[in-house]
């Protein structure tokens, strides 16, 4: 699935299961909520963390798509092009990092 088929996807589960997209703060809540979720896992399984009785039936990959779920819903309702906007993106990142990265000490 290309990110604009996601983008038309979502769009339309939103139209015939959703009823309407939340609004925007309560969407900008929800991803920070699911960012929680996400950083709970990555604290557990690769941090120093224990996991709780609560937490084992969580899935990564789960998580994270819930997060993406929620970013494509905000450029849905803000009539942002995602696919366009990634392009842009890591063009200026292209574009900044050239050097950057390469001649950081602390990743060679």
């Amino acid at each position: 699935m290309t990110i604009e088929e996601a983008q038309q996807t979502v769009d339309h589960w939103i139209q015939t299961t959703g009823v309407r997209y939340f609004n925007e703060l309560t969407n900008m809540a929800m991803l920070t909520e699911e960012v929680g979720e996400v950083a709970r896992i990555i604290a557990r399984q690769y941090g120093e963390q224990s996991f709780k009785e609560s937490d084992k039936d969580k899935v990564l990959a789960d998580e994270l798509a819930d997060v993406l779920f929620v970013v494509i819903c905000l450029a849905n309702q803000t009539g942002i092009n995602l696919t366009d906007a990634l392009q842009r993106n890591l063009a200026k990142k292209t574009l900044r990092d050239a050097d950057r990265h390469r001649n950081n000490e602390k990743l060679n």
